[in-house]
């Protein structure tokens, strides 16, 4: 990987979220992203971080994050600079946390071609990831391209966005394809057809483009996040940039880059990739991807006794003895304060139950 690591290449690894979907893991002031949900010794920021390592030095490495969580980001990724860590005062979603990474990397270098990338996923096949990478910032600094990396679907999944992309007589070597639209999240026929088809990828939310590239986006597609950056952008890289990203990022619309900027734009590529992708978005997607034993359960806990129980996800303190007798297709997860025990064909509800429970109990357990 060694041609891609130059100095044009940065990577831009988005932390902000709180990751309810995986409460009571997740919690607002520890989401996600900082926990070793997978059980593997890292954080899940750690992990992605430290795949990013192979595509450019760590000084090109920078974290899009909330203000609240910028002691986190430092005490798992302490080789990182405070001016890597790109704090963001509201949480506007993720247009505008692109718009700041790209109007600040064009600021540092104007031939700036950078990956973004969310700190919370799975990447079982990091080879495959790399090599991936490696063709589409080959691609995007040679062209004016909005990439995002496709995953070849391999269920009919109603949980993510799809793309639909160009096979017109592809040649041998050709591994970068025209996408002719962005669809929302389908229903369970469409996704079957969008699968049988052969000419849709799943959406994975990773991008490459230059900086020059993503701000002529803007600027054409969603002029009002553009002219906020770009009236501050000399302010960027200097003393004073925290200070005007408080007082102008509020005053940023609340949109998705698909919203503000991929539906619209023409100039859209994809490479279909196959590296054992998972968004890590539920408890769900957390069990498909884990290892199961001859009951089909999967277990996070060192003592954990299961009588005449399947198909559950368990996740328990390792200190803890705990036994499930009778149990079928539920998620059992054990925090210090709270215990949640549901039925895991039902977890999607999980997100809207925590605002009950806030309701109920104050924020408190969130």
């Amino acid at each position: 990987m060694n041609n891609t690591k130059s100095k044009n290449t940065y990577v831009a690894i988005m932390a902000g979220g709180i990751g309810s979907r995986f409460w009571p893991a997740s919690r607002v002031d520890r989401p996600k992203q900082f926990l070793d949900i997978l059980g593997t010794g890292q954080s899940l920021i750690r992990s992605t971080f430290e795949r990013f390592l192979h595509i450019c030095p760590v000084e090109n490495i920078f974290i899009l994050t909330n203000e609240a969580y910028k002691e986190q980001v430092k005490e798992h990724l302490p080789e990182l600079s405070n001016e890597q860590i790109l704090c963001e005062p509201s949480r506007n979603n993720t247009a505008p946390c692109i718009a700041y990474v790209a109007f600040k990397l064009f600021q540092l270098n104007p031939a700036a071609n950078f990956i973004v990338a969310p700190s919370d996923h799975i990447i079982l096949n990091e080879i495959a990831f790399l090599g991936s990478i490696e063709k589409g910032l080959i691609f995007t600094a040679q062209n004016e391209a909005l990439l995002t990396l496709g995953i070849q679907p391999n269920r009919p999944d109603t949980g993510y966005g799809y793309i639909k992309y160009q096979k017109i007589n592809p040649q041998e070597d050709t591994v970068v394809f025209k996408v002719e639209e962005f669809k929302e999240k389908p229903d369970l026929p469409t996704a079957q057809t969008y699968l049988e088809s052969g000419d849709y990828v799943w959406n994975a939310g990773i991008f490459i483009w230059k900086a020059s590239s993503i701000i002529q986006a803007f600027k054409k597609y969603n002029p009002v996040i553009y002219d906020i950056f770009q009236s501050i952008s000399e302010q960027l890289n200097t003393s004073e940039e925290q200070a005007v990203i408080n007082e102008k990022y509020p005053n940023c619309p609340s949109i998705s880059i698909d919203y503000a900027i991929m539906e619209n734009a023409h100039n859209i590529f994809t490479i279909p990739s196959e590296f054992g992708w998972s968004d890590l978005g539920t408890w769900a997607s957390l069990y498909a991807e884990s290892s199961k034993d001859n009951t089909e359960n999967v277990l996070y806990g060192e003592n954990i006794v299961t009588i005449d129980t399947k198909d559950c996800l368990i996740r328990v303190p390792n200190e803890k003895l705990v036994v499930l007798k009778d149990l079928d297709n539920y998620i059992v997860i054990d925090e210090a304060d709270v215990l949640l025990i549901y039925p895991k064909n039902k977890e999607q509800e999980i997100k809207a139950l925590t605002n009950q429970i806030a309701q109920q109990k104050g924020n408190h357990f969130l």
